[in-house]
């Protein structure tokens, strides 16, 4: 599976950080689009670098990060085909895969520790969309895109 993540200034250390755990996946390829420096950036360039990346198919999933993840979250989700989770703990991170199918996921450099971003990204990568009712519900959001 190829990832690509990218961040803000204000999720540079967490990004740098993410790109260890994501080694533990021996079968992930990582693609950073950005930023590399502390120097103040746009995040929603990155998240259209991000989001290009995944709409092409460059790249399967992506990890978003700015400051709270609020803002690069709202961003990467006003592209099409994008499904991006602003993720805060295990539960957030499970239901996003789960139920919602999210192929971003978004979380703060600001707002969220080492320790719970690992085991956020973990379980995102792992887990698995359940289909079922929750394919019509994923259906049903994709579909107010064509609106």
């Amino acid at each position: 599976m190829k990832i690509v993540i990218g961040c803000d200034q204000g999720a540079l250390t967490l990004k740098e950080h993410i790109k260890e755990v994501l080694k533990e996946f021996k079968d992930i390829i990582v693609e950073d689009v950005g930023t590399y420096t502390t120097d103040s950036v746009d995040y929603p360039d990155i998240a259209e670098k991000i989001c290009d990346k995944i709409t092409s198919g460059q790249a399967e999933r992506g990890i978003a990060l700015c400051g709270t993840g609020i803002g690069i979250s709202i961003a990467c989700n006003k592209v099409k085909g994008i499904r991006a989770a602003l993720c805060h703990n295990a539960f957030t991170a499970r239901m996003s895969r789960q139920h919602n199918d999210a192929n971003v996921l978004a979380m703060g450099g600001r707002d969220i520790s080492f320790g719970p971003a690992d085991e956020i990204v973990r379980i995102w990568l792992t887990e698995k969309f359940l289909g079922g009712r929750h394919e019509r519900r994923v259906n049903k959001i994709m579909s107010i895109e064509d609106k």
